[in-house]
């Protein structure tokens, strides 16, 4: 029998989310903190949850730190975060954390049921995504990735002249961009791509084993040490090893490491002589590693060690002329693998609604909120409607008819109309800097002429106001809520672009 585990320290809320869950047919389980939750997940009934509802905001150990716990821990039951502060940064904090849905309190019994549904529904078909293998076998290459947008081409460019050395890698880029499958592609396109790809997460991994899951272990080293390990720089041996999250490396890991990077040899836990490995290393970080250097907490020789060969991946939101691609992509697998092919694609309305949402988890959010929206989805199209925790945070855009399927991807960006020579340059010489009183004027006011213009310059096409702009669509639209602004007045049909 399945459960779904309430995590409160307000017993009055405990007993309120027991009642509504109650009512709709679950059974439950409760918790009055992280630390306690963390427990029954791990103790003789945590086979039976299937669902989590935690409250951010907690002593001890809080809502994000049991989230951090539970997925470097493996627990892999869908968690749906309650808070009393619907701000977005804390919705973003938390999806980065690895929640599945929120709820913002005083909690609605209808939100809080359909979210647990949902998760329910996800959970029964496997919890996450599968990830892409390279069609036809074979080894992962830059042909394999996604991309197609002017900042990607740079990673790609970057990548394809690293991957014909053996030169040390450092991926840099926020979590969920691809630093993972950035670095296969470098393998795969190398000579060592017949040979082992070992993968470490460090951030994932108790401090207390770091180092013998690194460089291995003798029999007897340690309690509890029953067998002899050899570490993950022996399994590379002769191959690829990458290291995820090197930022979060202990101190006292790190000069080990940069022992092994420096000399190619390992000493194991409890061994008597070291090892000689062979290995290409690619590190990842999304942390700002220098700045971590100057508060103390990374070694500044390992980072120059690492450091010799960096590229940056950015982040969704930078370049967003790969959503459609990615979408299209992630629809026709999941769609085939989780519904037997029937839904078959999605449309026009719920991706410029895609392109609008800034994606703070970056694609691995995009990929979990395809995934979702196809298991939820009951005809052969999704919709907005499929997409509800989007659509919750992207408001004021028009989405047009939610019907209609959603075109190539070349056409999702169409090519802003030709401008007779010196027209450009009449239409934004009107952007005055000097106010009538001969001062400058504020940033705001500018700010606001600046996305008037752009409005009328680009037809009210939002998607391409944004991006002439720098700026996400949702942000866009923020911007003109508060500044009073209505795109619709003057050409509204034109906005559905």
């Amino acid at each position: 029998m399945t459960a779904i585990l309430i995590v409160d320290d307000d017993p009055v809320q405990r007993r309120l989310l027991e009642g509504i869950l109650a009512k709709a047919g679950h059974a439950t389980m409760a918790a009055e903190s992280g630390e306690a939750a963390l427990a029954a997940l791990e103790g003789p009934r945590g086979g039976e949850v299937a669902a989590v509802v935690l409250d951010l905001m907690m002593p001890g150990m809080g809502g994000l730190a049991t989230l951090e716990a539970m997925r470097a821990r493996g627990i892999s039951a869908p968690a749906i975060v309650q808070t009393a502060q619907g701000g977005i940064d804390t919705v973003v904090s938390a999806m980065r954390h690895g929640a599945f849905d929120f709820v913002v309190k005083p909690v609605s019994p209808d939100k809080l049921q359909g979210a647990v549904a949902a998760a329910l529904r996800v959970e029964a078909l496997g919890a996450a995504p599968r990830r892409p293998t390279r069609a036809g076998g074979g080894a992962f290459s830059f042909r394999d990735l996604i991309a197609a947008s002017p900042a990607m081409e740079r990673v790609l460019r970057l990548g394809r002249k690293a991957a014909s050395s053996g030169i040390p890698i450092l991926l840099e880029g926020e979590s969920g961009v691809g630093k993972e499958m950035v670095a296969r592609a470098i393998q795969g396109s190398g000579e060592r791509r017949s040979r082992p790809f070992v993968t470490v997460n460090c951030g994932a991994i108790p401090e207390n084993l770091v180092e013998s899951i690194l460089f291995g272990h003798e029999k007897g080293a340690f309690t509890g040490a029953t067998e002899k390990h050899a570490g993950k720089f022996v399994e590379a041996h002769g191959g690829t090893l990458f290291l995820d999250e090197i930022g979060d490396l202990p101190l006292d890991v790190q000069v080990k490491l940069l022992r092994a990077v420096q000399e190619g040899e390992v000493d194991p836990v409890g061994g008597r002589a070291t090892v000689k490995v062979d290995i290409r290393l690619i590190s990842a970080t999304n942390h700002d590693l220098i700045q971590r250097v100057k508060d103390g907490a990374f070694r500044e020789d390992l980072y120059y060690r690492l450091n010799v060969f960096p590229i940056h991946i950015p982040p969704l939101r930078e370049r967003r002329e790969d959503i459609p691609l990615l979408v299209q992509h992630f629809v026709a697998r999941l769609g085939k693998s989780e519904t037997g092919g029937r839904v078959k694609g999605i449309s026009a309305a719920a991706l410029t609604m895609l392109e609008a949402y800034d994606w703070p988890g970056n694609i691995r959010q995009l990929e979990n909120a395809v995934f979702r929206a196809v298991v939820l989805c009951e005809g052969e199209l999704l919709t907005p409607d499929d997409f509800p925790q989007i659509r919750a945070q992207v408001s004021g855009v028009d989405l047009g008819d939610p019907e209609q399927p959603a075109g190539p991807a070349a056409q999702a960006h169409p090519a802003p109309p030709a401008v007779a020579p010196g027209a450009a340059e009449a239409a934004f010489g009107s952007l005055r800097a000097i106010d009538e009183r001969g001062d400058m004027r504020s940033l705001a006011d500018v700010e606001t002429d600046m996305i008037r213009l752009a409005i009328d310059h680009y037809e009210g096409r939002m998607s391409e106001v944004a991006r002439r702009l720098g700026i996400g669509r949702s942000t866009l639209y923020r911007k003109l809520k508060d500044m009073g602004i209505d795109p619709g007045e003057d050409r509204p049909e034109r906005l559905a672009s």
